[in-house]
């Protein structure tokens, strides 16, 4: 999944510094795509040496490298780079500096999404020692917002209940969605394989999580059971296809970033009601 890159590890505990200029320097636009370069499936970061870093806000390190945000009216031209979407990135590139580039703009879109005080209306600063953002008229503290949701795999006998979305990602797909309000995990298993496919389910257990900052998410992925004749109802306002697979019938994702795709690929081999 897209978050192993052992042995390489991501700190992401808050350190306000300045950028030296071996650090890197990410420049995001105004619809969230990010300027680097890529070669050999590899992303490339541009360094604080070939930009502008003034008010660059600290982000993470991974391993010895450090990361930085650049502000909103960054100028930059470095042969070879662009402005790239997520989804680009993730088509095109693989490793620690893909998780790296989403864990980026999970930040960059809670600082844009944040410039104002949703209390008062007044401009917030980052601040001073933590990563958050302070109100300079009333105070008001915000935090980064992480949405939970789940990932659900619902099993009837030998086969997996495979979705595809609508619109947006195009390939297999499993049950998912949002936590609401109120709502535990567990019954946000319930309430979305009941709506997205009108099946009902029982003894929910959790596999395993991923953080997913395209979405600013913490994904829990769960295993299930159909909990009756498993006959499907589908919602096609979100889902254009929604069938019961045979495991030997099940068609993985291009690449192994997701955790959609760790699962189907654990049923398919047929150790999904154990640990690994």
């Amino acid at each position: 999944m897209i978050q192993d890159i052992a042995p390489s590890r991501l700190i992401n505990v808050y350190s306000p510094r300045l950028p030296r200029n071996n650090d890197y320097i990410l420049p995001f636009d105004e619809n969230g795509k990010l300027y680097v370069g890529i070669s050999e499936g590899k992303i490339l970061f541009p360094m604080a040496e070939m930009i502008p870093a003034e008010n660059a806000i600290y982000l993470f390190c991974l391993d010895d490298a450090c990361f930085f945000l650049a502000p909103q009216d960054t100028q930059a031209s470095i042969p070879g780079f662009s402005y790239r979407s997520m989804r680009e990135l993730r088509d095109a590139a693989y490793g620690k500096e893909l998780f790296a580039s989403f864990t980026a703009y999970h930040l960059w879109r809670w600082y844009a999404d944040n410039r104002f005080c949703g209390r008062c209306g007044k401009t917030n600063t980052p601040h001073a020692v933590e990563r958050a953002l302070t109100c300079t008229c009333c105070g008001n503290i915000v935090y980064p917002r992480i949405n939970p949701a789940v990932i659900v795999g619902v099993v009837k006998g030998d086969c997996l209940l495979i979705t595809r979305y609508r619109t947006g990602f195009a390939h297999n797909a499993l049950v998912a969605g949002f936590t609401e309000i109120g709502e535990t995990l567990e019954q946000t298993v319930e309430r979305e394989v009941m709506e997205e496919t009108g099946v009902k389910v029982k003894n929910i257990r959790y596999y395993k999580s991923q953080p997913w900052g395209i979405a600013q998410d913490i994904l829990a992925g769960f295993y299930c059971e159909a909990d009756g004749d498993g006959e499907i109802h589908m919602e096609e306002k979100e889902l254009k296809y929604a069938q019961w697979v045979r495991r030997e019938d099940i068609v993985l994702q291009p690449n192994d970033l997701s955790l959609t795709n760790d699962m189907m690929k654990n049923f398919r081999r047929g150790s999904w009601q154990t640990e690994e």
